[in-house]
């Protein structure tokens, strides 16, 4: 540390007998303004580091996340999306829901130049999937159903309920991957557009 002086005067006597006053210094404590700027970049690297630190760890966390639960996420965005595209083309008639809510079913036209209604489209849950059944019923007898395709619309299903009030349908879908603490439980609804 640099020491700065402050002039003070003392007596002496000389070898002659007389007095003088004679200038003496006094130290001055203090910081250099080189010791402060040591200081300040010292302190500047030792908050860089360790923000650097917390940076990483949660940008390893965000990854670690989105490994863990990214095919939970993906399923809801697929199930949410494709229970409104089907339920937004059946026709403008009321929706058919299993009583317990483990199904629900509308219907629509083959063709658009078709008229009657001759299609239908379920949705239930089996065995951890979420299942879009499609298929063909003769006009008029909904029970003489022939089931045309089955897709799986997405996997990590724990439970499934529908709901319907006339021409609208809800699903209550909770999708777990097995490594999740919580159920991700996922509301959509959707109101028929079609014309009867």
């Amino acid at each position: 540390m640099e020491k700065g002086f402050e002039n003070s005067q003392s007596i002496e006597t000389r070898p002659d007998g007389l007095a003088s006053a004679k200038p003496r210094k006094r130290l001055r404590s203090g910081f250099s303004l080189t010791e402060l700027v040591v200081t300040v970049v010292i302190a500047l690297i030792v908050i860089l580091a360790v923000g650097t630190v917390i940076a990483d760890g949660v940008g390893g966390w965000g990854k670690m996340y989105e490994t863990v639960y990214s095919d939970v996420r993906d399923d809801s965005f697929i199930a949410r999306k494709t229970f409104d595209r089907v339920v937004r083309n059946a026709i403008r008639q009321p929706v058919s829901v299993d009583p317990a809510g483990a199904w629900v079913e509308v219907y629509y036209y083959s063709t658009s130049s078709m008229p009657i209604v001759d299609r239908y489209a379920r949705f239930y849950a089996s065995r951890r999937a979420l299942i879009l059944e499609r298929g063909t019923f003769t006009p008029g007898d909904i029970g003489s159903k022939s089931v045309l395709s089955m897709e799986m619309v997405c996997t990590n299903v724990v439970s499934c309920i529908f709901k319907g009030d006339g021409r609208s349908a809800q699903m209550i879908l909770s999708l777990n991957n097995r490594t999740m603490p919580r159920d991700l439980v996922v509301v959509t609804s959707a109101v028929m557009h079609n014309g009867s």
